[in-house]
């Protein structure tokens, strides 16, 4: 994995993680939560997708920054962010942690 791949995965997580909670309130975990989620999730999303399509991987991995491997650690990042942000706030809840309820 080179830099510029990390930095696209940790933007796109951020974001990602910043869209799901402002989509699904009931799991929001704050501006600075939900980036921090987004953030990892990024980076997971991005590696998970690299290695389910070895010819994104491979293309990141060897410096190759065509489309199609851009596309890719976009979608994974930002896929990943709002995925991790979402568990964190079902976690979040089922302990006890509250959350905006709507009735």
């Amino acid at each position: 994995m080179n830099i510029m791949s990390l930095l696209i995965q940790l933007v796109c997580g951020a974001v990602g993680g910043n869209v799901a909670g402002g989509m699904l309130k009931q799991y929001n975990l704050g501006p600075l939560g939900n980036t921090i989620a987004g953030l990892l999730g990024g980076v997971g999303g991005g590696q998970l997708l690299g290695m389910l399509a070895p010819s994104l991987g491979a293309a990141a991995a060897g410096g190759g920054m065509d489309i199609g491997s851009i596309v890719g650690q976009i979608v994974g990042g930002g896929v990943g962010g709002a995925v991790v942000m979402v568990i964190v706030g079902i976690v979040k809840q089922m302990m006890g942690g509250g959350g905006s309820k709507t009735a």
